[in-house]
């Protein structure tokens, strides 16, 4: 006979309202907005209504008369977490006539967006292609074979029996030698180099299609670094190369600044339109005063439908019919519940990160002060993770320019003054100190801990390595200028 065991287990498990609140919170506002439309469309006791403006100072006074009220009419919830109620003390920074206000802003702006038709890098290069003469369907349906099976960095990484294959595939015959003509056309689009097969490839076609730019001794001196001497140019092993070449130094020095003048990533930083960020927070700062709006233009716009109150009351109604009402009753009010949270938890955020960096937002990004996570979740009674979720894809625009709330957190150095400096503004003065250098005497690693330490920032020279890297700064023996 088995017997009987008795064991007792603690085990922490989130509600489905936990899980939509977590889920909801990390969506940035586009995405939310999308998120409630597809909601409304599979509950049909949400439906969305015109949302108004409410400010914290117009809705203190104010209360709901009813539970629908009460609901939504949540502005005046935020009394608990407004800026416009200051602390005695004074805030890091803030000047004794500083003031700090929050503004909700769900007005409905009539907003005219102009459908806009951006095209793609590649079918920006086919149209250029499209102009050229002899050029046809047959010939564009093998340059867009072509353009697809290049990388990222538009190398090409097929070999062109693959491509002929392909295109065969597709009942489209092609022979190497036209294959080759039509990659000829394609590297020579503006901006020449695409579809090469390697650096030296790019950069000779780039040389080649600026001929006319320099003069006749600085491009042959320059095609024969690149075609002759390429892996002594890429290690820069310049008197090795000068040596081989017999040149005078100021005819190979112009022949570098020519290459140098080259793209070696063409098509990475084409705009292809479309690339727009939404921010969630408006912060202004206008007499003395510094005010963020909550950009949430969705949030208010959902309501319960009272169109099924009658069929609830009426008794006669078929029970499946109620309970399917009961059931989306429940999921339209845990929705709107978690939304509410949201907005609640983004207004305690931005009103923490205000009173932290303050002096940010009133003087610039270079009085960014070190902050971390763990500091705003204590500020804000909210869990760590919470906060990390919030701040996630969140934006934030300042008169300084817009930027992402992560952007406020970093870590930091003490100053000979007991003064915490953020790690983002030792990266801005190593940047100025490596752009301020001498050329022909570049700074070391440990030099530039000596200039920081001057400016009483205490650093170790590896914590100066991590951040030049972090920059993507060479070292100082590659960054020494020959000439």
């Amino acid at each position: 006979m088995p017997g009987i065991k008795l064991q007792q287990k603690q085990k922490t498990q989130l509600s489905a309202q936990q899980i939509l609140s977590s889920q909801l919170i990390q969506l940035p506002l586009l995405s939310l907005e999308q998120r409630i439309y597809e909601e409304v469309q599979e509950n049909p006791l949400l439906e969305l209504e015109e949302a108004h403006r409410d400010t914290v100072a117009d809705n203190q006074g104010s209360s709901g008369s009813s539970e629908n009220e009460e609901m939504f009419d949540s502005v005046d919830r935020f009394r608990k977490s407004t800026l416009n109620e200051r602390r005695e003390e004074r805030l890091p920074g803030e000047s004794a006539d500083g003031r700090m206000s929050f503004t909700y802003d769900s007005t409905p702006k009539e907003r005219f967006f102009q459908a806009v038709q951006h095209d793609s890098f590649h079918e920006t290069l086919l149209k250029q292609l499209a102009l050229q003469e002899d050029i046809g369907k047959r010939e564009i349906r093998i340059a867009i074979e072509i353009l697809g099976n290049l990388d990222s960095d538009e190398y090409l990484t097929e070999k062109e029996d693959v491509i002929i294959d392909s295109l065969q595939i597709e009942e489209l015959e092609v022979s190497r030698k036209e294959l080759e003509s039509l990659l000829q056309k394609i590297r020579f689009l503006d901006p020449p180099g695409i579809a090469v097969r390697n650096l030296q490839e790019r950069l000779l076609v780039q040389l080649k299609a600026g001929e006319c730019r320099y003069g006749k001794k600085t491009y042959e001196i320059a095609y024969s670094i690149l075609h002759d001497h390429f892996d002594d140019f890429l290690h820069r092993r310049f008197e090795r190369f000068m040596r081989k070449i017999g040149e005078p130094a100021e005819e190979v020095e112009a022949a570098l600044a020519a290459i140098t003048s080259l793209d070696p990533h063409p098509g990475i930083f084409q705009d292809e339109g479309g690339h727009y960020v939404t921010p969630d927070f408006i912060v202004t700062y206008e007499n003395n005063e510094l005010t963020a709006v909550l950009n949430d233009r969705s949030s208010l716009s959902v309501k319960v439908s009272d169109r099924y109150d009658g069929l609830l009351k009426n008794r006669n109604a078929p029970k499946e019919e109620k309970k399917f009402i009961r059931q989306n009753l429940q999921k339209a009010g845990e929705f709107i519940s978690a939304i509410e949270a949201r907005r609640q938890t983004l207004i305690k955020v931005i009103e923490a990160l205000m009173k932290r960096q303050y002096e940010f937002f009133v003087s610039g990004p270079d009085r960014l002060v070190p902050l971390g996570m763990k500091t705003i979740a204590a500020d804000t009674g909210l869990d760590i993770s919470t906060i990390s979720r919030a701040v996630n894809g969140k934006y934030v625009q300042t008169r300084f320019g817009v930027f992402e709330l992560k952007y406020f957190f970093s870590s930091g150095l003490s100053t000979e003054e007991g003064e915490d400096l953020s790690s983002k503004i030792i990266r801005q003065y190593i940047a100025e100190m490596v752009g301020s250098e001498n050329p022909e005497n570049p700074l070391s690693d440990d030099s530039l801990t000596e200039l920081l330490l001057k400016k009483g920032v205490r650093i170790a020279r590896r914590t100066v390595a991590k951040y030049r890297e972090q920059m993507h700064i060479p070292v100082a023996r590659l960054r020494r200028k020959i000439f």
